[in-house]
């Protein structure tokens, strides 16, 4: 630790920004909390989670002056529309007002981290890494492709299944200022701003050890944040476009996570059988088989989306089911209390903090208790109102 304590800190002697240089401080410890390092890793784990973070943050530049500068136009159109729906995330979503995503990194690479999943061969159980920040996840990152494609190979070598996802952004918890990326700043407009109201929602709650309630949490903030975006740009020229686009990959997404969960229970159901182990094989087998036909029929009448594509490419196996599931499982239970709370977000936010702080079997048992909101229903609404789960004391804008 030494080693990388004095070289974070001549990288920091090379920038005369005094709050880099403070931010730096914590670059150690929470580097390697985003590649998801325990006490026990070696030096080089560390230091390539915590001089990620440090390189990151070096090239962040303000958007106004990147905007300024860049004879590019379709990226000042970019920096400046990703500038209006940070403003709306804090101003109609309730999401953190800080210095996230108001500063731009051209980082040269098609993504920002590559997460390693693992589950065993005839298990959908992820396997999980620690460290003392964020707690346990389901994934182990990397800011370089050729480490997270090694650690796969590894991890392959024991007969795991293994899914390597390139992650376009993700979240400090507010530790730092996240940046905007190159990694993301060129998606589509819809695209972005789901982006960005997921990340920003990560800062409003976190629980360590609880990876599929923190990324569904966000992705319910980032579907129900789209759907009062859209709403709000209804009287642009290009609105119905927004729309068009939005249904589609709502559309797509929901086909999607449709098929993940029937294959999810095919292969729970086959994995706590009887069958031998060779049964268990072929059936797991037959089940991707029949889950990349149906993707295949589902992109022939729609076009599909790229990361449909890339989650195929890289392992349609039991940990890439587990990677898929982490994102969506209590989304529904997420919708309904929102919609219990008269779609009030910081009303939701403090509802969840309170459910957050509850020990974790007690938290899923409430949770579970909410109704589970169709992916389907057009306004996100939820068929009856949640009754059973803890409210807050008070009900209050949420602050980090």
């Amino acid at each position: 630790m030494a080693i990388v304590t004095r070289s974070l800190h001549a990288l920091c002697r090379r920038r005369s920004n005094a709050s880099v240089r403070r931010r730096t401080a914590l670059a150690v410890i929470l580097g390697a909390a985003v590649a998801g390092c325990s006490a026990v890793e070696s030096i080089d784990f560390y230091w390539q989670g915590a001089a990620g973070q440090v390189d990151l943050l070096s090239r962040a530049k303000p958007i106004a002056e990147v905007a300024e500068a860049t004879a590019d136009a379709q990226l000042k159109l970019r920096l400046v529309r990703v500038q209006a729906i940070r403003a709306f995330a804090s101003r109609e979503l309730g999401l953190p007002d800080n210095g996230s995503y108001t500063r731009y990194a051209e980082l040269g690479r098609p993504f920002v981290v590559w997460n390693v999943f693992a589950a065993p061969e005839l298990s959908l159980e992820p396997r999980q890494w620690c460290f003392p920040v964020a707690g346990c996840v389901a994934y182990r990152g990397y800011f370089a492709e050729a480490d997270a494609r090694a650690e796969a190979a590894r991890l392959a070598a024991d007969r795991l299944d293994v899914h390597v996802s390139g992650v376009p952004a993700y979240s400090t918890l507010g530790y730092f200022d996240d940046p905007v990326l190159s990694t993301f700043i060129r998606y589509r407009e819809v695209e972005l701003a789901r982006l960005v109201f997921h990340e920003l929602a990560h800062q409003v709650v976190y629980v360590k050890d609880d990876t599929s309630f923190n990324e569904s949490f966000a992705t319910a903030v980032e579907e129900a944040g789209i759907r009062r975006w859209l709403h709000a740009q209804r009287e642009r020229p290009d609105a119905g476009e927004l729309a068009a686009d939005a249904l589609r990959a709502e559309r797509l997404r929901g086909d999607f996570r449709q098929r993940v969960r029937a294959t999810r229970d095919r292969l729970a159901a086959l994995y706590a059988s009887g069958a031998t182990d060779d049964e268990k094989r072929a059936g797991k087998a037959a089940a991707f088989v029949a889950m990349r036909a149906d993707y295949e029929r589902m992109k022939a009448g729609s076009g599909g989306l790229p990361g449909y594509d890339r989650w195929f490419a890289s392992g349609a196996n039991n940990a890439g089911i587990a990677a898929a599931g982490l994102y969506t499982n209590r989304v529904p239970q997420f919708a309904a209390l929102l919609t219990a709370e008269g779609s009030d977000f910081p009303r939701f936010y403090a509802r969840v903090k309170t459910l957050a702080a509850l020990p974790k079997a007690e938290r899923d048992a409430a949770l579970a208790m909410a109704p589970a909101a169709s992916f389907g229903r057009p306004n996100g609404t939820a068929a009856v109102a949640v009754s059973g789960l803890p409210r807050p004391a008070a009900s209050r804008q949420v602050t980090r």
